[in-house]
């Protein structure tokens, strides 16, 4: 009994299939990674602009 070649053929691009997934999900998680960190900069130069604006008025309100 022999197999036909194309269940190879199928068995195959399973396989190819599966490690684009993974790729492709490795991939994206860093790029979701680098996002945040972006935002996060962003937010913390936010604050600290907020913060100086705070002191600023309460230096020139005294």
């Amino acid at each position: 009994m022999t197999i036909p070649i194309w269940i190879y053929a199928v068995v195959v691009g399973i396989v190819i299939s599966a490690l684009m997934a993974i790729k492709t999900g490795r991939e994206e998680r860093q790029l979701e990674m680098e996002n945040i960190e972006r935002e996060g900069e962003i937010y913390m130069k936010r604050l600290e602009r907020e913060k100086e604006e705070r002191q600023d008025l309460k230096v020139t309100g005294e």
